[in-house]
């Protein structure tokens, strides 16, 4: 028994020295990437018919940048397919997340096909959420014209639960700051910007749920800026080459066996219903395809610095949020904001009351508890609601139901269960549409992107889908109860349930179990997290 018990301390010893010496090592900074080479945009030619129309598109507007705006979710997944299909020398792809599920794998087929008629292809992904699709990244690294980077990626390529956790506690500063930016840029002549990453959920091709979103297909000088800024984030310190990342030697055979795969649910998804409903909403092809009016306004990329990641005290130089402030606090007669993780904190509370107490009509579309697929946003959000109502802001939130029809402005609906879509509508002038939420996990901690428009017309289009989505039959009203004093903050939701007003006095059709959840985060420190 006493050599059994001193096997097991010594067991137990050595792996404590283990542990000890892999906590000590990812305590370490990442190392340079040794096989990085920087990399820039190719400069467009115009030798297809689509650099031929858009150069004719764009004469006519001189100075200015033509826009689409993307709000029915099939349009979104086939205008992608459409610009890569068509792709004659690059495309840029940068974002959040890119899932390997059927409309992922889709889009991964035709990048590939692209690659083997010569477009080069760069591919650059926030690493929090790549585990699932790493295998299929990594076989399309293997192809001499893809080129995947990951931005801030763990130390190992497959981390457990546990080493999840351990990499987090340990590098927490590091790890908790995350690339959000979402943009797609082809021969450097057009471009698709705003909220939507790419997966099923995103293009409502998943039963378990569905983001209502909204997109920018844009031409003209943004794209441009687009491409400037995709440069500035491949070549930062924090993209490292999935080769640098590589726990063993690359299996050459893996493209290939990918390929096939690729192609099988290429084709599976081919014969799928949802397949059969794009077409039938989209006889003509997809918005990229097809002609067509665009928006044409001035406009002004905007994009947090890649090195906001790495700062240690906040510089407001690196970061889009003192530009949008700039552009609500100009505002004369009315904001609408479309937020889907809405954490206002003190100073956007005393803000965005300000502008109601001085006459501006201030509205907010953001999720119902109901909706939300982050509950700990909601806990913070919740906490502003009763000063935000008494200082005269309107809130609104996303009815829960699925089936709910997409607020539209261009052709057609979809249904959409949780609101993912990021906008701000000033005077019915200017638009800004991008990946920032209003909260501070998008201020501080995650990097942004999005487009400045001063155009009128698509102000009218944003708004229009502000207004659909906040209709009663689409968004509960939120509103202080009657009889509350000016230090109340009892709550009521309204809403048309069923075809009639139904009047909501706690969280509507919010479980228990969710309740309490948001209860309990409600307590804990961890609002400069959310």
């Amino acid at each position: 028994m006493a050599r059994m018990n001193k096997i097991c301390f010594g067991a137990v010893r050595r792996a404590g020295v283990a542990a000890l010496v892999w906590m000590l090592a990812a305590c370490a900074p990442l190392r340079p990437d040794a096989t990085r080479a920087e990399v820039r945009a190719l400069t467009p030619v115009a030798d297809t018919a689509s650099a031929n129309y858009i150069l004719d598109e764009s004469s006519a507007h001189p100075g200015l940048s033509g826009f689409r705006l993307l709000t029915r979710s099939d349009n979104a997944l086939m205008s992608r397919i459409a610009l890569v299909d068509h792709a004659k020398h690059s495309i840029d792809l940068q974002y959040y997340i890119f899932n390997n599920d059927p409309t992922g794998r889709l889009l991964a087929q035709r990048l590939l096909a692209a690659a083997d008629r010569g477009v080069r292809v760069r591919i650059l992904l926030d690493d929090i959420n790549s585990g699932d699709a790493y295998s299929m990244l990594n076989a399309l690294d293997m192809h001499p014209n893809i080129h995947v980077r990951l931005f801030n990626p763990f130390r190992t390529r497959h981390p457990s639960l546990l080493s999840r956790a351990a990499q987090y506690l340990l590098e927490a500063r590091r790890l908790n700051r995350r690339m959000h930016n979402k943009s797609f840029v082809v021969d450097g002549w057009v471009a698709i910007v705003g909220g939507r990453n790419i997966g099923d959920e995103y293009f409502d091709a998943s039963n378990a749920v569905s983001f209502r979103d909204m997109d920018l297909i844009a031409i003209g000088p943004v794209v441009q800026a687009a491409a400037e800024s995709f440069d500035r984030y491949w070549n930062c310190d924090a993209a490292f080459t999935l080769a640098s990342l590589r726990e063993r030697s690359p299996d050459r055979g893996q493209l290939e066996r990918e390929r096939v795969r690729l192609s099988r649910d290429a084709r599976a998804f081919a014969q799928s219903d949802y397949a059969s409903a794009v077409l039938d909403h989209l006889p003509r092809g997809a918005t990229a395809d097809r002609e067509g009016d665009w928006y044409w306004g001035r406009a002004e990329f905007v994009a947090d610095e890649p090195e906001k990641v790495e700062v240690k005290v906040d510089d407001p130089s690196l970061r889009i949020g003192p530009r949008i402030a700039e552009l609500l606090a100009a505002a004369r007669s009315e904001v609408l904001l479309v937020s889907p993780y809405f954490v206002p904190g003190k100073k956007g509370t005393a803000f965005l009351t300000g502008l109601a107490q001085r006459g501006v009509a201030t509205k907010v579309l953001t999720n119902s508890l109901a909706s939300t697929d982050e509950p700990a946003a909601h806990a913070g959000y919740s906490h502003y609601r009763p000063e935000l109502l008494r200082g005269g802001v309107q809130l609104f939130e996303l009815l829960p139901v699925r089936g709910t029809p997409q607020p539209v402005t261009d052709e057609g609906r979809s249904s959409g269960s949780t609101l993912h879509a990021k906008a701000a509508v000033i005077d019915r002038h200017w638009v800004f549409l991008g990946s920032m939420n209003m909260d501070p996990r998008s201020k501080l901690l995650n990097t942004e992107m999005g487009v400045i428009v001063d155009c009128p017309a698509l102000a009218r289009a944003v708004a229009r889908f502000f207004q659909e989505a906040t209709g009663p039959d689409a968004a509960f009203s939120v509103e202080l109860a009657k009889g509350s004093d000016q230090a109340g903050s009892a709550i009521r939701w309204i809403a048309n349930v069923d075809g009639k007003i139904d009047v909501f006095q706690s969280e509507p059709y919010a479980t228990p179990q969710r309740r309490l959840e948001v209860s309990l985060i409600s307590l804990l420190p961890v609002e400069q997290l959310l």
